[in-house]
């Protein structure tokens, strides 16, 4: 099932399954990428309770083993709407939705701890915020790593190519410098490693497009300024996404191929590292929320 918001200015389609963005259009332009599986089917899946890869797709809770795949559960598992147009503009058309996904046994079969997640979607002028919302359910501690990963064409104006975009990060205060990111290491089998390395970006702020970047998969980095802009020179439209409560930033395309996208992926935490099957409560990173306690994550998506 498809929810549809619009707000005059922004016209924004959501699946039930997921909660995946759709399509992201501002004044009838598409900016999301739209899911070509010659190179990626996705477009913007959400990621819970797992970000990225576990170890033999296992984690242990206090001992117990579970599988779980890639991302987590959360991609294929269909949502419901909890809140559908709640407030309009006032020609009608919806600005709010949120979609509610409560633990079951498929979930318990992975995850065992009982939550509602609620993921919400508002519409503000040119901006999408996306909130995530996490219930703990239960009396004992939950351990989750949540995120985004959506993809947005590039390029984005006809005559222009990939390599005429970059990213580039912005200071988080008027007037302040961009911080030198720190790229977290992976293996070849994008675990981590331990090896971490400065970033250095280009002119201080700026990582230049270029197909080949992809080829060892994605580039993570922690320490950065929490806004980051896909634009170009040669043009007038793109992408800032804001992200002010998530350490990691991730950045990535299909490995070696000339895929005319790119994701910008705000995570939460960190996949397993390289041949570590990891116990929840143990892993560096991870959300830890109390019983009954509520946890809740705001990050946006702007198109100019």
């Amino acid at each position: 099932m498809e929810y549809c918001l619009d707000n005059g200015t922004l016209s924004v389609r959501v699946s039930s399954l997921g909660g995946e963005l759709q399509s992201v259009k501002k004044d009838g332009k598409e900016y999301l990428w739209q899911g070509d599986p010659a190179y990626w089917d996705g477009k913007a899946p959400n990621l819970f309770p797992y970000i990225a890869r576990l170890t033999k797709e296992t984690c242990t809770v206090h001992g117990k083993a579970y599988r779980m795949p890639i991302h987590g559960f959360l991609p294929t598992t269909e949502l419901t709407a909890e809140v559908q147009e709640e407030e309009r503009q006032e020609d009608g058309r919806a600005v709010r939705l949120v979609l509610r996904l409560d633990a079951d046994e498929r979930t318990l079969a992975c995850y065992p701890f009982m939550f509602t997640l609620r993921i919400i979607y508002e519409l503000k002028e040119d901006t999408l915020r996306i909130t995530y919302e996490v219930e703990n359910d239960g009396a004992e501690e939950m351990y989750f790593g949540i995120g985004g990963h959506p993809g947005f064409q590039a390029p984005l104006e006809d005559g222009l190519s990939f390599e005429d975009y970059f990213l580039e990060f912005e200071p988080e205060k008027e007037g302040g410098e961009v911080e030198t990111p720190v790229r977290v290491g992976f293996s070849a089998a994008c675990f981590l490693n331990g090896e971490d390395q400065p970033y250095p970006l280009q002119e201080g702020s700026r990582i230049p497009l270029h197909h080949d970047m992809f080829d060892d998969d994605a580039i993570v980095l922690a320490g950065m300024s929490k806004c980051v802009v896909l634009r170009s020179e040669k043009g007038s439209r793109g992408v800032r996404v804001r992200f002010p409560q998530m350490p990691y930033i991730g950045f990535w395309h299909a490995v070696k191929k000339p895929a005319p996208y790119v994701c910008i992926e705000p995570w939460s935490s960190l996949p397993s590292r390289q041949d570590v099957v990891e116990e929840l409560s143990e892993q560096p990173g991870l959300v830890h929320l109390e019983g009954k306690g509520v946890y809740r994550n705001t990050w946006s998506i702007q198109l100019f």
